[in-house]
């Protein structure tokens, strides 16, 4: 199951539970995100061709991150961009999400282990603003 957290046209998350099954390859971003976000199903025996990526310049204004829950429970509270709360989701063991747009804050339901990726490098304070929900 895929699920899309959304405000007004705005995506601020999208949701790859852990059950999510499909053949093929699929993609859930759009085109212009900074982080692309898809899935693949392939057979053994199947073989994806050596490949190498070139050098593409990329303008990247905001910060995309994706979160692989490794394990536990992890509730997931949404914000608009002018910090205004709008709702939450919980993410479990093996789900991953793309955190988009807007703001975020989670908390711990069950011990919990998380894989971040994103866009760097990190450049500290300049990267986010902490807020009081």
């Amino acid at each position: 199951m895929i699920d899309k957290i959304e405000h007004g046209n705005v995506i601020l998350a999208i949701i790859i539970r852990a059950g999510y099954k499909k053949e093929g390859i699929s993609f859930f971003t759009p085109n212009d995100f900074s982080q692309q976000l898809g899935y693949m199903n392939r057979p053994k025996g199947y073989t994806i061709e050596p490949h190498v990526h070139n050098l593409v310049d990329r303008k990247v204004n905001l910060t995309q991150e994706v979160l692989y829950i490794k394990s536990g429970s992890v509730r997931v509270n949404f914000y608009d961009d002018d910090r205004n709360y709008l709702e939450s989701n919980i993410v479990n063991t093996g789900d991953v999400i793309l955190l988009a747009h807007g703001g975020h804050g989670f908390e711990i339901l069950e011990d919990a282990e998380m894989i971040e990726i994103k866009q760097g490098p990190y450049v500290g304070d300049e990267d986010k603003i902490r807020f009081t929900p």
